[in-house]
């Protein structure tokens, strides 16, 4: 007999359905879309057929302290007690401004909801981790439409409030400093 798929997350789903979620929405891809190339981690605008110089890393989960942080001689346990794992980060080198995308899917009540006023703590834990480079932190939730109900207006005010960002299904590329 074969599984039927759970499509409303919750219990020893979770991770399986987040994961979807996370995987039908790429920030490599979305920049491929629009014009850049993506060589390793390295996001290049394109120019014809040549390359211009970089303009930012896409990295994601441990890549951004093994491609980014660890070659600038930055070990995060002499700023944070934890290694933070962003499901995304895009780091703009001509803003000097770092996002951290986090992708949240939600289709039936649960705990996920519950994470999300948690953004200024992670965003002030990113900040002290980007400090000794001069750079800035943007922290931006990726939401499923399940996030757009009434019941979370209190919670996407708050999220706006201490200066973090969402956006549903899609994140506009000029809000990561690009065009």
């Amino acid at each position: 007999m074969s599984r039927i798929p759970n499509i409303h997350g919750g219990g020893a789903r979770t991770n399986a359905n987040g994961l979807l979620f996370e995987q039908t929405t790429s920030l490599n891809e979305a920049l491929e879309n629009r014009g850049y190339q993506v060589i390793d981690c390295s996001i290049y605008r394109k120019d014809g057929f040549m390359l211009q110089q970089p303009i930012g890393m896409s990295v994601a989960k441990t890549k951004l302290y093994t491609q980014f942080l660890e070659p600038r001689g930055i070990d995060y346990r002499y700023y944070n007690s934890k290694r933070w794992l962003p499901d995304e980060a895009f780091i703009n080198y001509n803003n000097a401004t770092v996002y951290i995308i986090e992708k949240k899917f939600q289709s039936s009540p649960g705990s996920v909801d519950e994470k999300l006023p948690n953004c200024h703590f992670k965003k002030w834990e990113y900040q002290k981790l980007f400090k000794p480079l001069n750079m800035w932190v943007e922290y931006v939730y990726l939401l499923n439409n399940w996030f757009r109900a009434d019941q979370y207006k209190d919670t996407l005010d708050y999220i706006e409030l201490m200066g973090c960002h969402y956006f549903f299904n899609e994140i506009p590329l000029n809000v990561l400093g690009l065009n």
